[in-house]
């Protein structure tokens, strides 16, 4: 029996076009009226995780920023955060702006980048996204997250500091690379773990479903971990479930076959 469905965003529940299916959601409003908590966790900063929970009706805390900061959105809550220390931050932002490299600073809640960055002009357009002439003028407590943009920017940067005791988390999304640097104890998983210590729920219980190589160690805690059929096959090969693509109801699949029915025995499809 599943009592809590965690589901990662990007490359999961939204599709490539960043939208949520029908199916989807009536998927998910089906769990919810059969008494299973869904929590969202994600990579992304908290403006978006609010508003999709808000807008499928949600009220478990969301887990973001790969599980640095989680937040009770319902009382505008912070119930943890980590963020990158700043005898590391510091250094590495100064190094990015020296450089001219193409980043991103995550500080309270707001993303900031350097006015006059061509990688990411075209992109940001997010109110929870603003510019500065230099990250000194904000970086006056611990980022919850650094982001790099582009392989000249993330090669010269995991170069200088792969060492440092720092998560260095890789994606890319429709070809346009991204490494997320968070403290060496931020995760989804251990997010996720202290959640479910919260609500009493054992991992046995617990149904996660993801599609990157950042949500292996939640798939693998989990209970029930399943892989997107648009994950890499490392990631494919690595947990006994596997559903659709995100393009094709995958969510929806899983749920309905593993936590709205009791899941089967054999390997692999979900």
């Amino acid at each position: 029996m599943i009592d809590l469905i965690a589901l990662d965003l990007d490359g999961t529940l939204l599709d490539s076009s960043g939208e949520i299916s029908a199916r989807n959601r009536r998927v998910i409003r089906a769990a919810l009226e059969n008494g299973i908590r869904i929590v969202l966790v994600t990579g992304r900063g908290v403006a978006t995780p609010i508003r999709i929970a808000r807008e499928l009706g949600l009220n478990l805390p969301i887990i973001c920023c790969h599980g640095a900061l989680t937040k009770d959105f319902t009382a505008n809550r912070t119930l943890g955060h980590i963020p990158v220390p700043l005898q590391y931050a510091k250094p590495i932002i100064e190094f990015g702006e020296q450089n001219a490299l193409s980043l991103a600073i995550y500080v309270e809640e707001s993303f900031y980048w350097l006015e006059g960055d061509r990688m990411l002009h075209e992109d940001v357009v997010s109110p929870s996204w603003q510019s500065v002439k230099s990250f000194s003028d904000v970086l006056h407590v611990a980022p919850t997250l650094i982001r790099f943009f582009g392989d000249h920017s993330i090669d010269l940067t995991v170069r200088q500091f792969s060492d440092w005791p720092l998560r260095f988390r890789h994606e890319a999304w429709e070809n346009f690379p991204e490494c997320a640097i968070t403290s060496n104890e931020a995760g989804k998983r251990e997010a996720l773990l202290r959640l479910c210590a919260d609500f009493q729920i054992p991992a046995e219980r617990v149904m996660a479903v993801g599609d990157s190589r950042n949500d292996l160690p939640m798939l693998r805690w989990a209970g029930i971990g399943v892989a997107m059929g648009n994950a890499p096959p490392e990631v494919r090969e690595s947990v006994r479930y596997v559903t659709a693509r995100n393009d094709e109801d995958g969510v929806a699949e899983a749920i309905e076959r593993l936590a709205l029915k009791p899941p089967r025995g054999e390997k692999k499809s979900a």
